[in-house]
């Protein structure tokens, strides 16, 4: 079966969006929802820390490897998260762009969705770190519980810009995922479209908000010398802004303004 065409999928994010917006009133089931999107993509975060870090003979003389590795785990949270119909704060950035540039709802509805589903995705990642992680002992042995903590250090070092430039480039791709998946007719044609581009953001080591919800807690958990300042300020603050500019800007509006046009329909 052929997949969607490029303007085939901007037509559908328009209705996903409008659907998003109207589950936002539905406080219960989008916190569920929510809640569940954290943790789908905290399992992909420990994943990839247990399969990529579990070699470290290995890829201590082939570094590439390791984020191959870590790389070729961590789509599952994505996935999880498109084809079980979960909220995920970052891949909403881009979805609910095209209504929004039809004018079927306000800046607000989307400011609103946004919101809502950030905090439910913190309290599903914190939430399975604590308990399905940390209380599991899963990364109290090393090569696990030195690498977490290495990961976690080094998330809070870099430079705000810095920062802010990879989560850009992580959630373009992500986004460029979620597009991909929708123009998937199957589940195995919806699985390859996010496995590809989530794969290479985390190969590349970009910045993902919602990913660091759950690296940079579970290294603190293990004794990271990082504060929750340096945390909210240092990473989680940088990462957000660009997740957004990268979903909303990059993927979001460049795909809705070519294939539905920049201009809104008149009302």
């Amino acid at each position: 079966m052929e997949v969607k065409t490029p303007r085939e999928v901007a037509e559908a994010t328009v209705t996903i969006g409008i659907n998003k917006v109207k589950t936002t009133d539905s406080l219960g089931r989008l916190a569920v929802l929510s809640i569940l999107a954290g943790a789908y993509i905290a399992l992909g975060g420990i994943l990839s820390v247990m399969v990529g870090f579990g070699f470290p003979e290995i890829t201590a003389q082939n570094p590439a490897l390791q984020r191959l590795l870590s790389g070729a785990m961590f789509p599952i949270g994505l996935i999880l998260v498109v084809v079980l119909g979960a909220e995920l704060f970052t891949g909403n950035n881009a979805l609910l762009i095209p209504a929004f540039m039809q004018r079927r709802y306000s800046a607000w509805a989307v400011i609103k969705n946004w919101t809502l589903v950030y905090l439910g995705n913190f309290v599903g990642a914190l939430a399975f770190t604590y308990i399905m992680v940390y209380c599991a002992g899963l990364t109290a042995p090393d090569p696990w519980h030195s690498a977490i903590i290495r990961v976690a250090e080094a998330k809070v070092s870099m430079p705000w810009m810095t920062v802010f430039i990879k989560a850009i480039g992580a959630n373009w791709c992500v986004c460029l995922a979620v597009w991909l998946a929708l123009s998937g007719r199957t589940m195995l044609e919806k699985m390859a479209g996010c496995w590809l581009p989530v794969m290479a953001f985390v190969a590349l080591g970009y910045e993902h908000s919602i990913a660091n919800m759950f690296f940079i807690p579970c290294g603190m958990m293990e004794g990271a010398d990082v504060s929750i300042a340096d945390f909210v300020v240092r990473n989680l603050v940088p990462a957000t802004l660009g997740n957004i500019a990268g979903g909303a800007l990059l993927v979001g509006c460049i795909h809705a303004g070519i294939h539905l046009g920049w201009r809104a329909p008149r009302a």
